[in-house]
């Protein structure tokens, strides 16, 4: 959004002729809170509060079996972006990536116009598809969700990450698509899910919330099923410096476990080609 010049010219008159303004979009939905990044055209952050209830069926106003439905919901563009910026469904059209959410639809079925927000492109991310998105990223957002049932609230944020790489020379550098023709839309190198759980410490005293939290840094590329989850868990602070955020206060980390203290840090693996479901357990040590 631009900054109307006479409220600029009063901040500094270097900007009397109007503000740059920002490069990111604040954006408030029904079931999430994001962070759009006019630049790379993919949110710079997603964040939303799980709860037993907010994933139930129950909770759909007027409750109804098929009040919900992920097949109405399509993938567009949000007009909300100024053109300039907006990413488009013609960048992801033949790129070889998927649309993939950040927040996912299965977070939002309060109501058909919470779910139908988590396709806005405004959500969506460039992902690898087949072993990634639709596979080994599918079974960190369910476990996420899964979260709801030992603890009574539960906070994700999921952001996009672009981390350097040592190359040859010794050098580090940063290396990433771009997708769309002309490029418009970047494609990030990692995805982080960070979590906050909380849950009363004691029966007797329900308003004595017990803190945990943790951070999985994945890559953008196929994963096998048979990845523990806790390999990819990173500190919250080293998401933070490498995406320029803050997450948490340095109370809140002081006074939390981590996530995988609390509960077991392991993925589901369901997929439509295997009617088992199986359980890969984390063997690396809690950081």
């Amino acid at each position: 959004m631009t900054t109307d010049i006479s409220v600029a010219s009063s901040l500094s008159p270097v900007l009397r002729y109007g503000n740059p303004g920002p490069i990111v979009d604040s954006l408030v939905r029904k079931a999430y809170v994001a962070a759009y990044d006019r630049r790379l055209r993919h949110p710079a952050w997603t964040a939303e509060h799980l709860t037993r209830a907010s994933l139930s069926r129950s909770n759909v106003i007027p409750p109804s079996e098929d009040a919900v439905d992920r097949s109405k919901s399509t993938f567009v563009e949000d007009l909300s972006v100024p053109a300039m910026f907006r990413a488009k469904l013609q960048d992801y059209f033949r790129s070889g990536y998927d649309r993939g959410h950040m927040v996912p639809a299965a977070d939002a079925k309060s109501s058909q116009e919470a779910m139908n927000e988590t396709f806005l492109l405004s959500n969506i991310a460039p992902q690898v598809g087949d072993g990634f998105n639709r596979h080994y990223w599918a079974y960190l957002e369910e476990w996420c969700r899964r979260l709801t049932g030992p603890f009574q609230d539960v906070y994700v944020f999921t952001v996009p990450l672009y981390l350097p790489r040592k190359e040859a020379d010794g050098k580090w550098r940063i290396s990433h698509e771009v997708i769309g023709n002309p490029p418009n839309v970047s494609v990030p190198t990692h995805f982080a899910k960070v979590v906050l759980a909380a849950k009363p410490s004691s029966p007797s005293t329900p308003d004595i919330l017990e803190l945990s939290m943790g951070a999985f840094v994945l890559p953008n590329a196929i994963i096998p099923d048979e990845a523990p989850l806790e390999s990819f868990v990173m500190p919250v602070e080293a998401v933070e410096r490498a995406a320029g955020l803050t997450l948490f206060s340095d109370a809140v980390k002081a006074n939390s476990k981590h996530i995988c203290q609390s509960t077991k840090c392991e993925v589901i693996v369901r997929r439509f080609d295997d009617a088992q479901k199986k359980s890969r357990k984390a063997i690396v040590p809690p950081k």
